[in-house]
């Protein structure tokens, strides 16, 4: 029943991609071969089946044992230990990232070079790094304010030493190792840690964490792009076409992925196996629980990377193109931004990651924050990502033009925000780029690159240096959302407080006021009977005047 009410919830929450899928490739630009129509069934069905079932496998294991690590680092006492262990879980939690899966092979489909196992590791190794600092944050109490400024920094100083076919794909990589695995397991190693060492024990440790995790695959992609273009003489080689459009069958796409996909899963397992049997020791029965939830880990994972590469990302690319056909106008091209908008908000609302936080915030807040005002607001901040990232595209402007302006902005906001809001607006930055982002937005925008570079005569190279991006200012447009959103919240909570005081101040006055009356009366009456104002008591004055 589980299985079945989370594949209802799934379908339901993709239904505005399908409009648009149905909307673009039925009726505005109909395809032309009617096999690809089963493809794309096939394909869409097959990321809403798969999601379920791995979103099913992700509740009775990878997340249980998020928690489980969490809770138990505590025992270890040592910092270093603390900040060892949550390096590794850091790193088997990226590995196993569908999304990051997906961004791998599109890259690899781009540029040869870039191996696909070993993008997806070096990637992973940054986040693993990044959440052992956070961590170590947690432990020593340094200010979250200080921490995102100084490392945002420093990532903009790298920039200068980065081959620009390699910069959109980092802040792209960045987006895409944060997704429906490693957010709640992170989160869940945060939380176990936070609650238990932080010397403040409040809310705002708890959030952040992602947030800084996020910088790591950005400086590991960097440092990745500057190796490769000393081994290759200093310049990268030539990238290739994106087609996405595949002959092989599904069943051999299956198979192809069979081995990728429990590359995936088991170092999280392995990793976990010695807190197992040293600190965690669940009964068997227990583990065997445990270890059987991973099954549909596996199975929906295969099930989704195989639908996109079968018959969803050429999709995706076909809608792209559809905007520069040579029978249409030269504006047409502009529509893309309003279509863009909404497909970015259409596909927030659609990730599970998102779903997490948003509980997540609302727990931590006691209510407060409701998880669908999170919800709509990072569909706002993704929405607009996806208006700029196609911006940028059809104008060719460099990202970092973009990305600069934005990230100021961000940081700007943090000194009027609260710490909970810094914290939580990183972690959200992190979150929205996602598995369905990256299997439909980034094939989207690279399509849209190739269709700008042969209109334009421009080189493949502008494919890779102009196509990446797009989880870029996913990851940057929810620090601006998310702290707006925190402000407005601060400014509504004084006055809140300031109506309280109000209310409080009036009654003192009240109250004031009718010890003054009961002094008067008292004095009053013991005029009247003669006696010494002490020694008539108050209840006698109160009798009578009744």
């Amino acid at each position: 029943m589980k299985t079945l009410r989370t594949i209802k919830e799934t379908f339901l929450s993709s239904l505005p991609l399908a409009a648009i899928m149905i909307i673009m490739c039925v009726f505005v630009a109909p395809m032309e071969d009617p096999f690809n129509y089963i493809k794309l069934t096939i394909g869409y069905l097959s990321v809403v089946i798969g999601q379920s079932l791995f979103m099913v496998g992700l509740d009775e294991s990878i997340l249980p044992i998020g928690k489980m690590v969490g809770n138990s680092l505590i025992r270890l006492k040592k910092s270093a230990f603390i900040v060892a262990f949550g390096l590794i879980f850091g790193l088997v939690a990226t590995v196993a990232e569908p999304a990051l899966a997906v961004l791998s092979r599109q890259t690899h489909m781009i540029l040869g070079i870039i191996d696909q196992t070993a993008f997806i590791w070096i990637a992973g190794m940054g986040t693993g790094i990044c959440v052992g600092f956070a961590l170590y944050r947690v432990l020593k109490d340094l200010n979250i304010k200080i921490v995102f400024g100084a490392l945002y920094v420093f990532v903009f100083l790298t920039v200068i030493f980065v081959p620009n076919e390699f910069l959109a794909l980092a802040f792209d990589a960045s987006g895409a190792t944060t997704g429906d695995v490693s957010v709640p397991f992170i989160l869940a190693l945060g939380m176990g840690v936070s609650a238990t060492m932080s010397r403040h024990k409040t809310n705002d440790d708890i959030f952040g964490i992602i947030g800084i995790a996020s910088v790591g695959p950005i400086l590991a992609v960097f440092l990745y792009g500057i190796i490769l273009k000393i081994v290759h003489g200093g310049t990268i080689p030539p990238a290739g076409s994106y087609n996405p459009e595949t002959a092989e069958t599904l069943g051999r796409i299956i198979a192809s992925n069979l081995g990728d996909v429990a590359l995936a899963i088991l170092p999280i397992l392995i990793a976990f196996l010695p807190f197992q049997f040293l600190l965690v020791k669940l009964s068997r029965r227990e583990l065997t629980k445990l270890l059987f939830g991973t099954i549909p880990v596996y199975i929906g994972l295969l099930i989704f990377l195989s639908g996109i590469d079968y018959g969803f990302a050429f999709s995706a690319k076909y809608i792209g193109e559809v905007f520069f056909e040579v029978s249409r106008p030269d504006w047409y091209k502009w529509l893309l931004l309003p279509v863009g908008f909404i497909l970015g908000m259409a596909i927030t609302l659609s990730e599970p990651a998102v779903t997490v936080l948003g509980d997540q915030v609302e727990e931590v807040t006691n209510g407060h924050i409701r998880k669908q005002t999170i919800r709509m607001t990072l569909g706002i901040g993704i929405g607009f990502a996806t208006l700029l990232c196609m911006l940028k595209i059809l104008t060719q402007i460099n990202i970092l033009y973009f990305l600069l302006i934005l990230y100021a902005i961000a940081m700007i906001l943090i000194k009027f925000t609260s710490k909970l809001f810094v914290g939580l607006a990183f972690d959200s930055g992190g979150v929205t780029g996602g598995a369905l982002t990256s299997a439909f937005l980034t094939p989207l925008t690279l399509g849209v690159a190739q269709a700008v570079a042969n209109t334009a005569g421009s080189n493949e190279q502008s494919v890779l240096t102009n196509g990446f991006g797009i989880i870029a200012f996913i990851s940057v447009t929810p620090l601006i959302a998310v702290q707006v959103l925190g402000i407005l919240y601060g400014i509504s909570l004084k006055k809140v407080h300031r109506a309280s005081q109000e209310e409080e101040l009036t009654e003192l006055q009240s109250l004031s006021s009718l010890d003054s009356q009961i002094e008067t009366k008292m004095m009053d009456y013991k005029v009247e009977r003669g006696e010494d104002a002490q020694s008539v008591p108050a209840e006698e004055v109160l009798e009578n005047e009744q």
